[in-house]
């Protein structure tokens, strides 16, 4: 959100959930930083304005940088288990706002990533993650876990992995990839 705020952005979460939807969802992700809006009435009036409204009911995930004067200047659309990229959004908006961009310092340091044992990539709102977490914990299984969304070399390796998709969870146990919530596997790996 730092980054973000940085460039001068707000960022806005809608949904076409109720408000008490939205806040039990938020407080499961341990609460969120960002305003979370509801376009439950008249349902998805504004996911149905932006193109995204779902003949099921439900929106796209979907993501609009809006500049200042109101101009849509960026639009993603992408599978709906899938967590957009933060880099790729933060290169949009350095391209809405160069001359701040250009005062802000460069990104230098790049996290190090952990070697062995088992690390789940992953991120604080997918739900198989938050389901992996539980498993490895009832199983007293020692993991090792990294956020995509924080580090963008993780993001990468992930994706280079599933081939070009943003999986979450996937795990790297002692050099084996495990792509997704897999139980079947992850017990076979980590259970013998």
């Amino acid at each position: 959100m730092a980054k973000f705020g940085a460039l001068d952005a707000q960022v806005l979460g809608i949904s076409v959930d109720h408000v008490p939807c939205l806040k039990a969802w938020a407080e499961s992700l341990g609460n969120i930083s960002y305003p979370l809006l509801s376009d439950f009435w008249p349902h998805g009036e504004v996911a149905k304005k932006y193109g995204v409204l779902r003949p099921e009911g439900y929106s796209e995930r979907a993501i609009f940088l809006i500049d200042k004067q109101g101009i849509i200047r960026y639009i993603d659309v992408h599978d709906i288990n899938d967590q957009p990229q933060n880099e790729v959004l933060l290169a949009e908006l350095r391209k809405l706002e160069p001359e701040l961009a250009a005062r802000l310092p460069a990104e230098t340091a790049v996290p190090a990533q952990p070697q062995g044992g088992v690390i789940m990539y992953c991120t604080r709102w997918c739900s198989d993650c938050q389901r992996a977490r539980a498993w490895l914990n009832q199983h007293g299984i020692k993991y090792t876990e990294i956020d995509v969304n924080a580090n963008p070399a993780a993001a990468r390796k992930v994706r280079e992995w599933t081939k070009g998709n943003l999986v979450t969870p996937t795990f790297d146990i002692n050099g084996t990839i495990v792509i997704d919530f897999d139980v079947e596997k992850l017990t076979q790996l980590l259970l013998k």
